[in-house]
């Protein structure tokens, strides 16, 4: 079914909607991008006369009550973008008394999903190792099922719009589908972007093609970096995985953050961009600095030349420059981890010079896709969101969509 020609009228919709969003340490939103994205799937239920029960996750509570995690503290934040005044429930599991008092028009936000383990569906406190675990997923398995059958009784038709949790197979995303029939259960607007813009990026490749992959890990991001090996003309690779690739050719990277155990997973991502003939651009300097912190003392050198009780934590300015070559005369791009830290404002600049080169390629024609939630809130930091084509909501979600993999969040509707 597509949400535009479904009609919601007195009906309750249980909607997926990703509101995991950045909170400070007071509770207070500092990034309200996945609540707005939710918007246009919400306000056209409202508007047709229907009433919509959300339910999200919000980071990882690993099955157990988390008040630093409720989602009580966004309440505000949704009934003021919404313009309801929205009701909270404060028991996922345990709403149907305020699902079924709800009018035409009303609003609900359930608890955190994840405070329940069955939300995941994996055992707690049980190692896979143990001879047990098999009987254990087993058994939780069936429990997933019976709490996404709950979650499905609230309502009449069911709305997948959290691209961000597509990835997964969890109750919410890939469970609760099978208590609905093919006429009342959809993919929300933003869903529909999100499978679409991932659709222009891989069947509609306009070259050059330049992909750009940051962030701390090489690990997090291998499966993808191989991906684009065999679809990228130019390959960046920027932020703390930088130290990765420097040590692996033996240079010296004093404290820098680094994956010792992925030291031949990097020469292997630089053997094969060489027989993929792929340009492949690592930061050859960068900006040093003595302290984790803004007010550290800092220093420009070598990539591979670090000095002992150093550590880098941005692209220096040749590498600034490499990544602005690489970028500027694209005409698909993909953007995914900052250059550095860029959460200290002396370590911006690296991921500025990105956002930069994109906006400018944007501007010829390219089209350039933002996804992951530090890159979203890089351009957002840097005023720069309507200067890029599409910004994603989902950062795992994108990378498993662009490997190639098919989302279970998205087959759950498709069936």
């Amino acid at each position: 079914m597509k949400i535009d020609q479904f009609n919601f009228a007195g009906k309750k919709a249980i909607v997926r909607v990703d509101f995991n969003v950045p909170l400070d340490e007071n509770g207070n939103v500092t990034d309200d991008t996945r609540i707005r994205g939710a918007l246009p799937t919400l306000k056209k239920i409202l508007a047709d006369g229907g009433s919509v029960i959300m339910m999200s996750h919000m980071g990882k509570p690993k099955g157990k009550v988390n008040p630093k995690m409720s989602l009580s503290q966004i309440v505000k934040n949704v009934s003021e973008h919404l313009g309801v005044e929205v009701k909270f429930a404060p028991d996922c599991a345990n709403a149907s008394a305020e699902a079924s008092a709800l009018k035409p028009g009303e609003a609900l936000l359930l608890e955190n999903l994840r405070f329940y383990p069955e939300e995941e569906g994996k055992p707690v406190g049980i190692d896979k190792e143990d001879s047990a675990y098999d009987a254990a997923k087993k058994e939780m398995k069936e429990r997933q099922k019976e709490f996404a059958k709950k979650l499905a009784s609230y309502a009449d038709c069911y709305v997948m719009d959290a691209f961000g949790t597509a990835h997964r197979k969890h109750a919410s995303t890939a469970v609760i589908d099978e208590y609905f029939d093919g006429d009342h259960k959809m993919l929300g607007y933003l869903m529909e972007k999100e499978v679409n813009a991932v659709d222009n990026v891989l069947s509609n490749i306009k070259r050059p093609f330049t992909a750009i992959m940051g962030g701390s890990k090489v690990s997090t991001k291998i499966g993808i970096i191989e991906n684009l090996l065999g679809k990228v003309d130019n390959l960046i690779l920027c932020g703390g995985m930088t130290y990765t690739f420097a040590k692996a050719q033996g240079g010296k990277i004093g404290n820098s953050i680094c994956e010792n155990d992925k030291l031949d997973v990097a020469l292997d991502v630089i053997k094969k961009a060489k027989e993929n003939n792929v340009n492949l651009v690592l930061g050859t300097d960068c900006v040093a600095a003595d302290d984790f912190s803004n007010d550290a003392n800092t220093q420009v050198c070598m990539s591979d030349n670090i000095p002992e009780g150093w550590e880098g934590m941005d692209a220096g300015p040749e590498t600034r420059k490499a990544f602005a070559d690489a970028i500027k005369d694209a005409k698909t791009i993909l953007w995914n981890g900052p250059a550095g830290v860029f959460e200290f404002e002396k370590f911006t600049d690296g991921s500025r010079a990105i956002a930069e080169a994109i906006a400018e390629a944007t501007s010829k024609g390219a089209f350039s896709l933002i996804g992951g939630g530090d890159s979203v809130a890089c351009i957002n930091k840097f005023g720069m969101a309507d200067k890029v084509s599409y910004i994603s909501t989902g950062g795992g979600a994108l990378l498993e969509a662009i490997e190639g993999k098919v989302l279970p969040g998205v087959a759950a509707i498709n069936e």
